[in-house]
């Protein structure tokens, strides 16, 4: 059996699957947004160049935007559940089937690395009193993604769960020290305190016992990240057979607990505990942190109010998505749910949880340094956008209908 081969087949017909798509994404007209979004980032980016802020934080800039890029590493294995059967004769051979995979992904994810570096760049120059090299800091950001490639997919390997967490941190805080270093050290000591670093994780990777291949974890895994592609492309158009993965959240347990217990309140309750453990929810949380740092950096200026405007929208987006959840739950349609409740539900839902976005997104605003009816025009900017999401998501589902959801 070709390892190699049969690797590159299913790649190809995982590909095959979402390529169709491909045309619907770009008829809803996201290419346009995605062009307008980065010829608004060059113009806002080449103005902050010409006038730069004094005290700018460059260091603790690149390190927030390189950190992320160079540690992390995920990979697609495209195993199947079958295959810790079937393949498992072969395990002594599986080197052969997961190296184009570990290659293909840290290849792709140094080129982002590349990219962030490249942007980041001319504001690094024109700020820090003694910039490093260009070429010497792309190699050493190239060695942390390499060794964060490695140490991810030992990770994986480990027998025991906690000691994958624990390795997971020490990886993490690993790439931070040497990125901190590289960019507050000087030349000699960044470099052999990364070097030293970067040997004692080695070293201590070789400790823990592992699995020649941890079959049900990698299966685990592609699962998941087959299903956050069919999730992305959910944003856009109706996909068969998408799969959410679920996240035991202990702090949100409560949440929707004090709902009525009645048919008219069901598909709210299913709702709630959707989101709650769900993707979306890290999803837009994330995007919020983002977006109260960006407003916060500008929120004197009418930059600010259009940072506020853009991610409102695209945790909008993000939020809407929830009108696909359960489209396929055999349950829904044996419960007697009352007429049109999915889709009162969801609505619902969708206006509260974006309104109060709305409003934790506007506070950078409230208290920033500009006037007090530029704020308010924000809110009231925000507040429009939230009721045309919610506009359009309610026509949508009535003009589908509540049961093909």
């Amino acid at each position: 059996m070709d390892l190699k081969e049969l690797q590159g087949e299913r790649r190809s017909r995982a590909a095959g699957k979402l390529l169709p798509y491909v045309g619907y994404i770009i008829q809803s007209g996201v290419a346009f947004v995605l062009l307008f979004i980065l010829i608004a980032f060059s113009a806002w980016y080449t103005s902050v160049l010409k006038d730069i802020p004094s005290g700018v934080p460059i260091r603790w800039i690149m390190l927030a935007a390189l950190l992320p890029a160079a540690v992390h590493s995920s990979f697609r294995t495209y195993l199947q559940p079958a295959d810790a059967v079937f393949l498992l004769p072969q395990e002594h051979r599986m080197h052969e089937y997961f190296a184009p995979a570990w290659i293909r992904g840290t290849v792709w994810k140094s080129l982002r690395l590349l990219m962030a570096l490249l942007i980041l760049w001319p504001l690094y120059i024109r700020t820090e009193e003694s910039p490093k090299s260009l070429l010497v800091t792309a190699a050493l950001l190239l060695g942390v993604k390499l060794l964060s490639a490695y140490g991810c997919w030992r990770e994986l390997k480990m027998l025991s769960l906690a000691a994958s967490a624990g390795y997971r941190l020490l990886r993490w805080a690993v790439g931070g020290l040497i990125i901190a270093a590289w960019l507050w050290q000087p030349f000699h000591k960044g470099m052999g305190f990364s070097m030293l670093l970067a040997a004692a994780y080695l070293a201590a990777l070789a400790v823990p016992a592992r699995h020649a291949v941890p079959w049900e974890r990698l299966i685990a895994q592609e699962k998941v990240q087959s299903g956050r592609a069919q999730m992305l492309l959910g944003w856009f158009v109706e996909v068969p057979g998408r799969q959410q993965r679920v996240y035991f959240r202990r702090w949100l347990s409560r949440w929707g607990a004090g709902l009525p217990w009645r048919p008219d309140s069901a598909y709210r309750y299913l709702l709630t505990k959707s989101f709650a453990r769900g993707d979306i929810l890290g999803i837009v949380l994330r995007l919020g942190v983002l977006a109260l740092v960006l407003e916060w950096w500008n929120r004197g200026s009418l930059v600010g109010a259009g940072i506020y405007l853009f991610f409102l929208f695209i945790i909008g987006v993000q939020l809407s998505a929830l009108s696909k959840l359960h489209g396929e739950s055999f349950w829904l349609t044996v419960y007697p749910l009352p007429e049109n409740s999915r889709s009162r539900s969801t609505v619902s839902f969708v206006f509260r949880a974006h309104l109060a976005f709305a409003l934790a997104l506007w506070l950078p605003l409230a208290a920033g340094s500009g006037t007090l009816l530029r704020a308010l025009g924000s809110l009231a900017a925000g507040a429009a956008l939230v009721l045309i999401v919610r506009t359009r998501l309610g026509r949508k589902m009535r003009s589908v209908g509540d049961d093909d959801f």
